[in-house]
Parts: C-alpha cells; sequence; structure tokens
C-alpha cells in the first residue's frame, strides 16, 4: 500500500501531471471565480514551462548533468563474476516479440548487460525486479527470456523476481554477490542514486551507464526548436531523478539520526 502510495505522490509530481493540475486551477479561476488575473497568470506560467520542457536544448540541458557522472564503461577488469542489469518498465503479453516486453528504459539495459557480459567470459548475468501489477511474470524473468533469445545460455543467467524499487535490489544483491566487484548495469540518469543504494549496502559497484538520453551531438535544426514529446520525456527523468534523489537523502538522513 506504501509503495503504490509513493509511486502515485511521486507521478504527479512529475512535470507533465504537475503541469496539468496547474492549468486546471488556472482555469478554475477563469470559470468560476472573480480570479481572472490570478487565473491567466496560472495557466500562462503552466503553458509556458510545458513548452519550455518540450524543447531538446532545454530538457536535454536539465538532463545531462546527471547522465554525464558516470563515463560508459569499456573497461576489460578481470575476475568480474557478475553484471547485474536492474529492472525497469516492462510488460508481458507471450503473444509479442520478446523484447517488446521491455518498454521505456529496460531494453537498452539488458543490451548494455548482454554487451558487458560477452566482454567478460564466465560471468554469470543477473536481472532483477518483482512482478508489476497483475503480470503473471516477474520484471527479472521477462529481462531474462529476452536475454535467452539473443543467445544468452539460462545457466548464466540468474533473477532476482522479489525486489520492487532499487533500495531493495541492493540489498538482494548483497545477499548474492557479497563484497566482491560487480558490474552494475542500468540507465545513465539513474546510475548515480543507484551507486548511493548499492554502496550503502556496502558493496563493490562498477558503474556501466545504459540507456543515455541527452544529446549533445548534431540534431536537425527542427529537432531543436519544435516542441515534441520525446524532450518532455527527457525533462521527466531529470526531474523523476532529482525528486528520487532528495528523497534518498531524507531518508538516508533520517536513518542515520
Amino acid at each position: 500500500m506504501l509503495f503504490t502510495l509513493k509511486k502515485i505522490l511521486g507521478g504527479l509530481l512529475l512535470p507533465l501531471p504537475l503541469l496539468i493540475l496547474l492549468m486546471g486551477v488556472g482555469l478554475l479561476l477563469l470559470w468560476l471565480t472573480r480570479w481572472q488575473r490570478t487565473g491567466k497568470g496560472v495557466v500562462s506560467l503552466a503553458w509556458g514551462c510545458l513548452l519550455l520542457l518540450s524543447l531538446q536544448p532545454v530538457a536535454d540541458r536539465l538532463l545531462s548533468p546527471i547522465e554525464a557522472a558516470y563515463p560508459t564503461y569499456h573497461g576489460q577488469q578481470t575476475g568480474i563474476a557478475y553484471v547485474v542489469v536492474l529492472g525497469g518498465g516492462y510488460t508481458f503479453n507471450p503473444l509479442w516479440a520478446p523484447s517488446s516486453n521491455l518498454i521505456n528504459n529496460s531494453l537498452p539495459r539488458v543490451a548494455e548487460g548482454i554487451r558487458l557480459y560477452r566482454d567478460h567470459p564466465g560471468a554469470k548475468i543477473v536481472f532483477t525486479g518483482a512482478a508489476a501489477g497483475e503480470n503473471p511474470v516477474s520484471s527479472a524473468e521477462t529481462a531474462a527470456r529476452v536475454a535467452q533469445s539473443l543467445g544468452v545460455p539460462a545457466g548464466d543467467i540468474i533473477t532476482l523476481d522479489q525486489p520492487r524499487d532499487t533500495r531493495q535490489e541492493a540489498a538482494s544483491v548483497k545477499l548474492l554477490v557479497g563484497t566482491q566487484p560487480f558490474l552494475l548495469v542500468t540507465s545513465a540518469n539513474h546510475l548515480p542514486r543507484a551507486m548511493a543504494f548499492f554502496k550503502e549496502q556496502g558493496l563493490s559497484p562498477l558503474p556501466a551507464p545504459a540507456n543515455q538520453l541527452a544529446i549533445d551531438s548534431p540534431l536537425n535544426i527542427w529537432e531543436r526548436v519544435l516542441p515534441s514529446p520525446l524532450w518532455l520525456g527527457h525533462a521527466d527523468r531529470a526531474w523523476y531523478e532529482t525528486l528520487g534523489r532528495i528523497w534518498q537523502r531524507l531518508t538516508h538522513s533520517a536513518a542515520g539520526d
């Protein structure tokens, strides 16, 4: 119940739902009260923020510093026994191609995990994540099936299908790997927060970012100047991770007290 409540409240604080709610407040002021100037100001503010966050230069400027915390992993460190891939968005439809069940950030994470697994012969690849909603298959198992469809032997795959969030994933991985170094694969924007959770557990993760989103390479001019839901999604990720880090620090401080 608390987990669901946290997700709902957190979702309402993201840019799109928050700005829609703000616009709704402004429209109520315009239509049902005498506060016309205030209503116009609220609607204008929400519209302006929505426009700016839907532009590539603004959205990626917000996201880029978070993703830049760790470079892409190209190391060949010896003794790596585990490549841990954190769970993300998924659904499960047995009629779909296996990879279609990994949505949002999950497929790039799995692809990077497989690349690193192949770069470290003898390693096991670990997928984490509980079942979401009424799905009959967990996030970890869904990712494992995708990996098998791409040639990873079932014997080299470990699934941890109980953790529901990153803090629980860190605790679950600790029981498996102990203090030995391992590769930690997750989205570039999520990696700083994930690394903090894993280090809190006394683990030794080596950061391996995937799914980089913020673009600093050339784009067509219309992609830079026209608002798009793609760029709004980038702003959403920046805001989501910022809220997550704030909550992480607050709960860590409370635990320390």
